[in-house]
């Protein structure tokens, strides 16, 4: 497949790997929320990691799913009240945090709930290798099956909480309860199902309510899949933020005394045109797929598994084939640069590309016969440009 040039034309020069933004791991990204409200709760071996925050007796975390900073900044008129919660964003300072790398769902929950960083949680990416078995794994949808304990075996900060004495819970979709995800990101305390998005406003008030000290966590999925299916520009993506920009103010007007609501998200997204220029297709594509055993990962964020003796080689070509519009690294670069965080446990080692590839531009590398359904999605999201990687901290105290 002959590659367009059209694009790559104005970026002359590779992308070197430590020009990319690497997240705010330790100071202001998505890991580093939990352990600062839990600190201020006086839960054992937890810090105040977001220096911004001021500390709450109750405490409320809102995730809605897909609602970057650079998304909400953009949509005034369609979320008034969120619009006009940006300037407490981050503690007042009016500013975002940075999701992780890569900026997608099952990564971003898992940090989000255990307060480390990918390469220790070790959910590093969409799909990742399995090292136990040679096998991609699917991380959001847990499949194929794992042991979720061996593959995240670090506690969650609610779990922590609920030891601690702090009034733990969490209030999301039914579905989600006994998920494997859930347990190793999200489990401790109190799990309570609700199938309306006011119902969980509500049930998260009454949550915050119950314990002198509490921490409580809600969730709304919608306007993620309203992004993946129809862009983040579209009149159904726009419906579903002016409904969670309601719920927002539901539950803001609920906080009970001494609390704090806290409305995050876990990436933003990009649309991506669907033509040749834009969507590179692995599948049909000779260069990139040489020496290639698995292609993990997804569109904007792509870990890449090489045959054994082959890494260099694929390293070679990705750069030469994407390096203008992609990061490309090796696996130790990505590490050496900070994409995972400071640190990566022995057992996340393998679960990470032989190459990692990052787009920079508004390029996917698709794979439409393996992914047919991901090659499809208009809105996208995983790698490190600020559409994607910056998420609000909105506040609001009672």
């Amino acid at each position: 497949m002959a590659h367009p040039k059209t694009a790559w034309d104005q970026h002359p020069e590779p992308l070197t790997v430590t020009s990319a933004p690497a997240p705010e791991y330790g100071s202001g990204s998505l890991a580093d929320l939990l352990p600062t409200l839990a600190a201020g709760l006086g839960v054992p071996g937890m810090s105040a990691a977001i220096s911004e925050l001021t500390p709450a007796d109750r405490n409320c975390v809102f995730l809605i799913d897909g609602l970057g900073w650079e998304q909400l900044r953009a949509h005034p008129e369609d979320a008034p009240f969120m619009t006009s919660l940006l300037a407490t964003s981050r503690g007042g300072t009016g500013r975002p945090l940075t999701a992780g790398y890569p900026a997608t769902t099952a990564t971003s929950l898992a940090s989000v709930g255990t307060g480390l960083p990918p390469g220790v949680h070790g959910l590093p990416g969409y799909t990742v290798r399995n090292p136990d078995t040679g096998e991609l794994m699917n991380q959001l949808r847990w499949q194929p099956w794992a042991p979720p304990g061996p593959w995240q075996p670090y506690p969650t900060v609610f779990q922590l909480a609920h030891e601690a004495g702090v009034h733990a819970a969490q209030v999301s979709s039914p579905t989600f309860e006994n998920t494997p995800l859930t347990r190793v990101a999200l489990s401790g305390g109190t799990f309570l199902g609700r199938l309306t998005g006011e119902d969980r406003m509500d049930l998260a008030a009454e949550q915050l309510a119950a314990g002198d000290r509490s921490l409580v966590y809600t969730y709304f999925a919608e306007v993620d899949g309203a992004g993946h299916r129809f862009g983040v520009d579209s009149d159904t993506w726009r419906g579903q933020l002016m409904y969670a920009d309601r719920l927002v103010q539901r539950l803001a007007e609920q906080l009970p005394p001494r609390s704090a609501l806290y409305v995050t998200a876990d990436h933003g997204m990009v649309d991506v045109p669907f033509d040749e220029e834009h969507r590179i297709d692995f599948d049909e594509d000779w260069e990139l797929s040489a020496g290639v055993a698995l292609l993990g990962g997804e569109g904007r964020a792509r870990h890449v598994y090489a045959v054994p003796g082959a890494a260099n080689d694929v390293l070679t070509c990705w750069r030469e084939v994407l390096g203008e519009q992609f990061w490309v690294a090796s696996r130790d670069e990505a590490i050496a640069a900070g994409w995972f965080g400071p640190k990566i446990d022995e057992r996340v080692y393998g679960r990470i590309g032989d190459v990692v590839a990052a787009a920079r531009d508004d390029v996917l590398l698709i794979a439409s016969e393996r992914e047919p359904k991901e090659s499809a999605m208009v809105g996208n999201h995983g790698s490190m440009t600020p559409a994607e990687q910056l998420v609000p901290l909105l506040e609001v105290r009672s």
